[in-house]
């Protein structure tokens, strides 16, 4: 029971804990992000695409 006790006063791993999560979070919104970004980037490039093969030869 004193073991529990003295692990759960510790403090010294919460910092990596705090900053696993941190990292984590980041993680996370850097994915959806550049999932909705590569979306409508690809959105441009089709639209791109479209104009100059509609425009014919020249």
């Amino acid at each position: 029971m004193k073991t529990l006790i003295r692990l759960l006063k510790d403090k010294s791993g919460a910092t990596a804990i705090e900053y696993g999560l941190l990292a984590s979070m980041i993680s996370i919104g850097l994915i959806v992000g550049l999932g909705s970004f590569s979306d409508s980037l690809l959105g441009i490039f089709q639209t791109i695409t479209n104009t100059i093969t509609g425009a014919g030869p020249l």
